[in-house]
């Protein structure tokens, strides 16, 4: 799980964010209180609310 949190937080913040790590914490400890169920929908609110696309292969 903690993998796909990883690669989530780098479609918001670079790899050199501070940010990112506590993008990740924060989705983490989530999870871990048994709350997934607000995270996937949460992220996927954030990506389309900036109108983010997947990258074109």
């Amino acid at each position: 799980m903690i993998e796909y949190l990883w690669k989530a937080v780098f479609v918001f913040y670079s790899q050199t964010s501070t940010q990112a790590e506590a993008w990740e914490s924060k989705r983490l400890q989530l999870i871990l209180e048994g709350k997934s169920s607000s995270v996937a929908p949460g992220m996927r609110r954030s990506a389309t609310l900036p109108k983010l696309t997947p990258p074109r292969t």
